[in-house]
């Protein structure tokens, strides 16, 4: 058994963020930069690859500006051929991609329900058959969300997608190991561009969050950083399959009577 002392670091690692150009995603993209990784965060959308790939420029970590699609396969083999050309390989992939649609499930129009699945599960599928080819030994960390455990109401999609991403992370787990670790963090109520709106200040849902969380506020996308960063560590080479919640305490609130 090796020492494991000193080495909860991604200090080294070459890593890639599916949708690193937002919210949790940029969080950990900019987090694994300032821990010394050299890290390619990519999306659809080539301002925000080249506004984030700045950033990581400016934490010290070596990047690449190339955008990607996870409803296109194609472009994340592209990603990852790159990434393998420019920097040798890849040793950990975090999928933190996101759509959502706020409907009841007795409205949700086809439309919707299947772009949500199609970017939050079958994305993870395909950048996870895409790049594990080219991970000799590494970690996987996928973003689930509350959502997989808890009944959200108007988000029938995306608790669907991200239970279904819960499952994933542990089939995959025992099929890609024991070199490639995967692994997901559960997030709880975090500020993001996607949630700003429906957890406004002052809105119910922001004081029901604020009642059963420890902290007594939302989570800031920072704070998913140090979760990413032992998951994808040498340190968690004992641990895969596993879901790690950052909520607050929320869902560990007791009942009030």
């Amino acid at each position: 058994m090796g020492d494991t002392t000193n080495r909860v670091t991604v200090d080294g690692k070459r890593a890639v963020v599916v949708g690193g150009t937002s919210g949790i995603g940029r969080a950990i993209a900019v987090g694994f930069a300032a821990d010394g990784a050299d890290v390619v965060a990519s999306s659809r959308t080539e301002s925000a690859v080249e506004a984030t790939a700045e950033e990581l420029r400016s934490a010290g970590a070596e990047t690449l500006v190339e955008t990607c699609d996870v409803t296109d396969r194609e472009s994340l083999l592209a990603l990852r051929d790159r990434v393998v050309e420019e920097f040798g390989g890849v040793d950990v992939l975090v999928t933190s991609q996101s759509a959502i649609a706020r409907d009841p499930i007795a409205s949700v129009s086809e439309d919707d329900w299947g772009r949500v699945l199609d970017v939050q599960l079958s994305g993870v599928h395909r950048a996870c058959q895409a790049f594990e080819p080219a991970m000799d030994e590494g970690s996987i960390v996928t973003v689930s969300s509350m959502g997989a455990t808890l009944a959200m109401p108007e988000t029938g999609a995306y608790s669907a997608a991200k239970g279904g991403t819960d499952a994933y992370t542990r089939v995959a787990a025992k099929e890609f190991g024991p070199d490639v670790r995967v692994n997901a963090i559960r997030p709880g109520f975090i500020l993001t561009p996607q949630t700003a709106d429906a957890y406004a200040e002052g809105t119910e849902r922001r004081r029901e969050v604020e009642r059963k969380t420890e902290p007594g506020r939302m989570g800031e996308p920072d704070e998913l950083v140090g979760a990413a960063i032992y998951l994808a560590s040498d340190a968690a080479s004992y641990t895969t399959g596993e879901v790690l919640t950052v909520d607050g305490g929320f869902s560990n609130t007791a009942f009030e009577a």
